[in-house]
């Protein structure tokens, strides 16, 4: 049974009650995520065996929802995951210590908004019906766009639905306005329906994916932690240099809607994959850098909105003691 499978159950029964976490062990990292297109360097590093040369098993389940493979970090069943900064940080109380320790890439575009083509700006929106998906990224990233138009959530009216049955609602003429991301963004444009009115590519920095791993794996496998991110160092530079070949690897290992390496390839677009250099960019600065100024906002939105079960610092989040090694 999988790693999902078995979690789904106690999940919908107990939430995010927190479990006795076992210990970790040596030699093996295992992370959860969603089917995502800047995951794709951790699938990379692994087949290519950057992971494996520095005595580091990583398995990667694909689990779609975050509150599953945040119920598996919280009981030790898998050691950390992929996901947004925003995301991980709705999860992060006292007892369930995780920290970010790399940053695998931010959207360039593989977000948006599908709108009506006669919509021109977010603040055409005000008594609008707007589909997306409560307490994720979307929501996240709607609620900073509409900030900065001078509207809040009580401006809209919001349908609760997963990105991609926003998507298929707003084709479908079903809703009017739909936050969501790739492939429907381009599905969109082919087939002539309203608009992109506006993608991360004009908010750059605002959604950004890392790797995060529990305290307790961070403080007991610093060895493997370091194989981990310079695993993830080498892949990025081989996506540099091999970009075809990099693609066909990452689309088999992601799958799902991803898997032929075309797809892959065009999704890979509209991310910014993050090597050794950007790593060091993105978190110099400690809390007063980019990584700081992003977590400061994520308690801005999320803390307003009532998501947050602590009041979470960067220092709470982030753990760069392993970048520069």
């Amino acid at each position: 049974m999988s790693v999902s499978s078995r979690l789904r159950a106690a999940a919908l029964a107990a939430g995010l009650a927190l479990l006795a976490a076992p210990a970790a062990e040596a030699g093996t990292i295992k992370l959860g995520m969603t089917t995502w297109v800047g995951y794709g360097p951790l699938f990379l590093a692994r087949d290519l065996g950057y992971f494996k040369e520095k005595g580091l098993d990583v398995e990667l389940d694909i689990i779609e929802e975050a509150s599953l493979y945040m119920a598996a970090v919280a009981s030790g069943e898998l050691q950390g995951n992929a996901s947004t900064i925003d995301e991980i940080m709705k999860y992060r109380t006292p007892e369930n210590c995780f920290k970010a320790v790399y940053a695998l890439d931010d959207s360039h575009g593989g977000d948006g908004i599908l709108a009506p083509a006669d919509v021109a700006s977010i603040a055409d929106l005000k008594g609008r019906e707007v589909a997306m998906n409560e307490g994720s990224v979307s929501q996240f990233w709607f609620s900073i766009l509409l900030k900065q138009a001078g509207l809040t959530e009580k401006d809209v009216s919001i349908t609760n639905m997963t990105a991609d049955d926003a998507a298929a609602a707003f084709m479908a003429d079903r809703i009017p306005v739909a936050v969501t991301w790739e492939p429907h963004l381009t599905l969109a444009k082919k087939e002539n329906k309203g608009k992109v009115l506006i993608s991360s590519a004009e908010t750059p920095g605002l959604i950004v994916d890392v790797v995060s791993l529990r305290c307790d794996v961070i403080a007991n496998q610093a060895d493997d932690v370091k194989a981990l991110v310079e695993g993830l160092y080498k892949a990025n530079e081989y996506i540099k240099t091999n970009p075809d070949d990099a693609y066909a690897i990452m689309a088999k290992g992601v799958g799902g809607w991803l898997s032929d390496p075309k797809d892959f390839a065009a999704s890979a677009a509209g991310v910014n994959f993050y090597g050794r250099e950007r790593n060091a960019e993105f978190f110099g600065g400690g809390a007063a850098g980019e990584a700081g100024k992003l977590v400061a906002l994520g308690g801005e939105i999320w803390g307003g909105l009532g998501k947050l079960k602590m009041d979470v610092k960067y220092d709470d989040l982030v753990d760069t003691s392993f970048l520069a090694k």
